[in-house]
């Protein structure tokens, strides 16, 4: 099937998800808060648009068009994050000249609230990425890499927590595994901790001691796989307790809605992803009526 044919081209394709059973129609006109979950993911450098001749994605894409989509969002609605999914690093002659400074900088010009990290985010080795670090101004997030052998160590956050409009949204980050996708001499001492497991104990942490609303992961551990053993975003949707929202990347998956699955007490977590490149901003609105979460809608926005 042909990619594009999965891209929403407005928000008015809205696709309403129903959370604990309650109706869509019932709930958005009695909620009295909103929080809007913007989010990219394997943008892989790309920070013009693509031109009109492209075979993929004519006239698609451009950092400067997100920015101004994202900034009519949150005029919409200042209750807004906005997340990344990871690989922001290597595609185009950007990184490979300004070696990821470029990205950063021009990611907190839009003002991200947080990010992960991907595998092509190490693709200058563990110094270069660490070279970088003063230009990005958001959160970077990832529970499952350690990095406490390396010059990394203290610079990235398992997790954070964000008051918005009242309400505590906790987000942590999940990465791939390294070996095999990246050489040893780039990534070095770094630890792969399993995700499952990592997952299973910040979402704990997050929603039964901090308290928080709503749970968020941001994932790049790639959206589903063949081979059942390979770690995934359904999967770990299903194997896991306390996430509500799932973030993904790696696999540049093109959704036009989140796809909704159960985790082990019974309840709903969304999973969602955007394609590739910036050519897709997504977006997930959450409905609650005072604390408790009532309803959420999801589309992929075309930039």
């Amino acid at each position: 099937m042909d990619r594009r044919s999965f891209i929403s081209n407005t928000a008015a394709s809205a696709s309403f998800l129903g959370l604990g059973g309650l109706s869509l129609n019932s709930c958005i006109g009695s909620a009295k808060k909103q929080i809007t979950i913007l989010h990219t993911n394997d943008v892989h450098s790309h920070i013009d648009p693509f031109s009109e001749a492209h075979s993929e994605f004519p006239n698609l894409g451009g950092l400067a068009r997100r920015a101004s989509l994202v900034q009519s969002i949150r005029e919409e609605n200042p209750n807004t994050l906005l997340l990344d999914a990871g690989d922001i690093f290597q595609g185009t002659p950007y990184f490979n000249f300004y070696g990821g400074e470029l990205e950063f900088k021009l990611m907190s010009m839009l003002k991200y609230d947080a990010a992960t990290l991907g595998n092509h985010d190490f693709d200058n080795g563990i110094d270069g990425l660490f070279a970088q670090l003063p230009h990005a101004k958001f959160d970077l997030i990832t529970a499952n890499y350690d990095f406490s052998n390396t010059i990394m160590d203290g610079y990235t956050k398992p997790y954070n927590i964000y008051t918005v409009d009242g309400l505590k949204v906790g987000i942590f980050g999940l990465g791939i595994a390294l070996d095999g996708l990246v050489t040893k001499k780039l990534y070095k001492e770094t630890k792969y901790l399993d995700p499952y497991e990592m997952s299973q104990e910040m979402s704990r942490v997050l929603k039964e001691q901090e308290k928080c609303d709503l749970v968020i992961c941001l994932s790049h551990l790639g959206y589903e796989y063949e081979d059942p053993n390979r770690a995934s975003d359904l999967a770990l949707a299903e194997k896991t307790e306390n996430i509500d929202l799932i973030i993904g990347g790696h696999t540049h998956t093109f959704l036009d809605k989140p796809t909704i699955k159960r985790n082990l007490k019974g309840k709903n977590v969304l999973v969602n992803q955007v394609g590739c490149y910036g050519i897709n901003l997504g977006r997930i609105d959450f409905y609650f009526d005072g604390e408790e979460k009532v309803n959420a809608d999801g589309v992929a926005i075309s930039v």
